[in-house]
């Protein structure tokens, strides 16, 4: 009997190590997963849209009016600083920074229902084109340094 109990004492400690370490596993629940599908939308864009160049891509007021469109439509899902959420994909991610500017403005004016990226065709076309600006302006997500870097003086 005490064989038995041991043995059922050692499976439930090992279950709930086994537990532990399988959570600690997992990505962190606040950040959108990365899934080559959602990314995958920017290339569905006709040759047509993506040729499209952004006309307000050198007008200096367009960067501050994108950043303000970005925060009243957009930062919600795709986070204050656009590296994502659990409800956007980061657009500092190499495929929307990459991507041409035409794709991006065919998203936006099409949008990824399934997706959960609604269809902000309503929004007047400049300010779409601001959108996109500031969107570029960001850039990649800076690469975090390496805690052994950070301990070197």
């Amino acid at each position: 009997m005490k064989r038995y109990i041991a043995t059922i004492v050692i499976t439930t400690v090992f279950l709930m190590v086994c537990e532990s370490h399988a959570q600690q596993a997992k990505p962190p629940a606040f950040k959108y997963q990365k899934d080559a599908l959602v990314y995958a939308e920017l290339a569905k864009a006709p040759e047509k849209a993506r040729a499209k160049r952004n006309p307000l891509e050198s007008d200096p007021d367009s960067l501050p009016a994108g950043k303000y469109l970005f925060k009243d439509h957009c930062a919600e899902c795709h986070g204050d600083n656009a590296e994502g959420t659990k409800k956007g994909p980061s657009l500092r991610a190499d495929e929307v920074q990459n991507a041409p500017s035409g794709s991006i403005f065919w998203i936006l004016t099409n949008g990824v229902v399934r997706r959960g990226m609604p269809v902000w065709s309503k929004l007047p076309e400049p300010q779409r084109w601001q959108l996109i600006t500031y969107v570029k302006s960001l850039g990649r997500v800076p690469a975090k340094p390496e805690a052994s870097q950070s301990a070197n003086p």
